[in-house]
């Protein structure tokens, strides 16, 4: 979409548009039902301004699980909706910022506005920044039809004099043409800028939006490094430069917001014997290396010492990981443990893995289980030995 397309858009015909299409069930935007629906639209408006409704309305309804309530409101293309930032993830962002002593931030490489729009609506003056024009277009768009404040400009965050804002924030964009880049130095803007924001002397208020599979050792120095989990799916690492910084490693999981830092960390514990509950770390903690943190908070003890499961005979309510009652401990024999699923009429089975080479769908589908009763199993190493564990799921 570029920017003529987003204009055109944002005209009263365009609204009128959009809102008959807005009504209509996903089905009727795509296939026969779709092209006979465009064909006709056409008689009285122009054929591209149908198309790029039609494409609009069903990603709104694609968006709204990402952006919430605001995505019938939005407008985006399909490369700005897989770059934008959850709307509980981007609030989380904005409302740690807005209790910093910054009061305007300037969004380098702004896209269609996500994270503004949380900012905006956490109180903070917001400036975006972004070298497509269409993108720029469609963040001031999106801005104005949910009546917040905030400017958008079209540059290059390279150039921007960043001197003029409390806070900067940046999203490094991780796709190009040939798709999404793994190597920093692909990144836009590139890692070693990125790196001089979070290092500058004096210090910066500076957060940096990045991949969850952010290496540790490319955290640098006084910087925190915050792995947040929304709704199960790990989602980001965001890194604070040393203003905002209160921590070395957190692990933020949304909605509920519960966190947890390398300040309640003990360091290294033993792993011993399974007891009473098995507990599965969220893999916001996972990823922080916080697994021994959790084993403190739910007074318990690793299963084995590489592995992120925690062991307990304390069943402890917590975000941070999901608790199981160990029903029993079943043979780890291929042969033996389906002989001993079938005995307990097990039919639907969930499986879970950890330190093993086992493939669950294949698994499955070799044991042939057939029965009435559903069952979790979990295939984990307990203090270095294989073993099979029929666990029971507690909320």
């Amino acid at each position: 979409m570029d920017a003529a397309t987003v204009r055109s858009l944002t005209t009263p015909a365009a609204r009128r548009l959009l809102a008959e299409l807005a009504g209509l069930p996903p089905s009727e935007l795509v296939g026969a039902p779709g092209l006979a629906r465009a064909s006709r639209l056409r008689r009285s408006h122009d054929a591209r301004l149908v198309a790029a409704a039609t494409t609009l309305v069903a990603l709104r309804q694609r968006a709204t699980a990402k952006l919430g309530a605001d995505a019938p409101h939005l407008l985006l293309d399909r490369t700005g909706l897989e770059q934008a930032t959850r709307f509980t993830v981007a609030s989380h962002r904005a409302a740690r910022l807005a209790h910093s002593d910054a009061a305007t931030v300037v969004d380098l490489g702004c896209g269609i506005g996500a994270d503004m729009v949380a900012m905006a609506r956490a109180g903070l003056r917001v400036t975006g920044v972004d070298r497509d024009p269409a993108r720029v277009a469609m963040a001031r768009a999106n801005l104005a039809a949910l009546a917040l404040p905030g400017q958008v400009l079209v540059a290059d965050a390279l150039d921007v004099d960043l001197s003029a804002y409390d806070a900067v924030f940046v999203d490094p964009a991780r796709r190009g043409g040939a798709g999404r880049s793994f190597d920093p130095a692909a990144w836009s803007p590139p890692w070693t800028f990125v790196q001089s924001l979070l290092t500058a002397e004096p210090a910066r208020h500076v957060v940096v939006k990045t991949a969850p599979g952010l290496p540790h050792a490319m955290v640098p120095p006084r910087v925190e490094a915050e792995w947040v989990s929304d709704g199960g799916d790990l989602v980001e690492a965001a890194l604070w430069g040393p203003p905002l910084a209160t921590a070395r490693r957190r692990a933020t999981v949304l909605p509920d917001g519960t966190t947890l830092t390398d300040v309640d960390d003990p360091g290294p514990l033993p792993a011993g014997p399974l007891l009473e509950h098995l507990y599965e770390p969220d893999d916001a903690v996972t990823r922080a290396g916080l697994v021994t943190a959790v084993a403190t908070l739910v007074g318990g003890r690793l299963v084995d010492e590489h592995l992120a499961y925690v062991t307990s005979d304390r069943l402890v309510a917590t975000p941070l990981a999901r608790a199981y009652r160990v029903v029993e401990v079943l043979p780890y024999r291929e042969r033996a443990l389906r002989a001993a699923l079938r005995a307990r009429d097990v039919g639907t089975l969930t499986i879970k893995k950890r330190g093993v080479d086992v493939v669950p769908e294949q698994l499955r589908r070799r044991l042939g289980l057939s029965g009435s009763v559903v069952a979790t199993l979990v295939l984990t190493r307990v203090e270095g030995r294989g073993t099979a564990l029929l666990v029971e799921p507690l909320d």
